[in-house]
């Protein structure tokens, strides 16, 4: 039976970096996605206020 090798440090290093940057992305993409949602909301809201002659200037 082998015996299993120790894992460097280089790889912890390497799999924190990655995991990190996996994280930093996902919070990036939900960041974006939640005031993208907003902004569209908040847009059809003054759309359909412009429509029934409430806007304008």
């Amino acid at each position: 039976m082998e015996q299993s090798m120790p894992v460097p440090a280089l790889q912890y290093f390497w799999l924190a970096l990655t995991v990190a940057a996996l994280l930093w992305y996902a919070c990036i993409t939900v960041f974006v996605a939640v005031k993208g949602a907003l902004d569209i909301k908040r847009m059809l809201a003054r759309l359909k206020e412009f429509s029934n002659g409430n806007g304008g200037a």
